[in-house]
């Protein structure tokens, strides 16, 4: 059974990549491209304002790996779809880990449990401390520390919510199901609250307007539409992605187990 669940995790992981990454080709990648458009006019202004100035001039550019549109079809389709086949294979083994300590959790509720939780914690939560940028809206000298950050903020998100789980479960005894959740869950806000506090952040450097010496405008800051518009798009494309694991685990979850809808999923001895 455990190779089944697996399976169809990772088969419906690529499905959700497969529908994101259509969203985000359609959705996103404009976005993008205006991003690049902006980082590499202000690249030329700000030569111009350096040339003007008599500073030094570094003319040395790379050449490209890939191509532009390379990247929007076979790179984003190829790693977006990799990406859900690996969140679907997670999913499924912490979902058949969860049927163990289910208890009265029908097998298609514990999947939409199991995958929100996920989502939350893999991304929603580090997300809101840490939101996507496309290019030339954050500085690329702190891409590492802040790839860094976000990481911890996952592994933060995590812990959190597994504890929480471990205490509504704790609590539940003396406090009731309904009591026992809404502690659990207040002491997971607040620990994920404290460490967003905690942790540095990144607000900052979103590119203002470009002057010359006379303080007139020679370039506009980032566009912050752009920056909205790319934000909320990769927050639902990873909705989608988790929207399609979660409700398809659910939807097959009866079958691949054996239950009907109504039966709870199986509870350790």
């Amino acid at each position: 059974m455990e190779k089944r669940i697996i399976g169809r995790g990772v088969l419906l992981g690529a499905l959700g990549g497969l529908l994101a990454f259509a969203f985000a080709r359609i959705a996103s990648e404009p976005v993008i491209n205006r991003a690049i458009d902006y980082e590499h006019g202000r690249d030329d202004a700000q030569m111009a304002l350096d040339k003007a100035a008599g500073k030094p001039m570094d003319m040395e550019m790379g050449s490209e790996l890939f191509t532009r549109g390379q990247q929007q079809n076979i790179g984003l389709g190829f790693g977006v779809i990799v990406l859900g086949m690996a969140m679907g294979a997670l999913f499924a083994v912490v979902y058949y880990l969860a049927l163990r300590r289910a208890g009265r959790i029908t097998a298609r509720n514990l999947a939409l449990l199991v995958s929100g939780g996920m989502f939350l914690a893999l991304y929603a939560v580090p997300f809101l401390k840490y939101p996507a940028n496309p290019p030339g809206s954050s500085d690329a000298d702190t891409i590492k520390e802040r790839t860094g950050m976000f990481a911890i903020m996952i592994a933060v998100s995590v812990l959190a919510l597994l504890a929480a789980v471990w205490l509504g479960r704790r609590l539940a005894a003396r406090l009731g199901n309904w009591t026992a959740g809404i502690a659990a869950a207040t002491a997971c806000t607040v620990v994920i609250a404290v460490a967003m506090l905690a942790l540095p952040s990144y607000s900052a450097e979103t590119p203002e307007a470009l002057r010359n010496p006379a303080g007139a405008i020679v370039y506009p800051g980032f566009p912050a539409a752009d920056l909205y518009s790319f934000r909320l798009y990769s927050f639902a494309a990873q909705l989608i992605l988790w929207v399609v694991i979660g409700v398809g685990f659910a939807w097959l979850a009866p079958r691949l187990l054996g239950e009907r809808d109504s039966a709870p999923a199986p509870s350790a001895a």
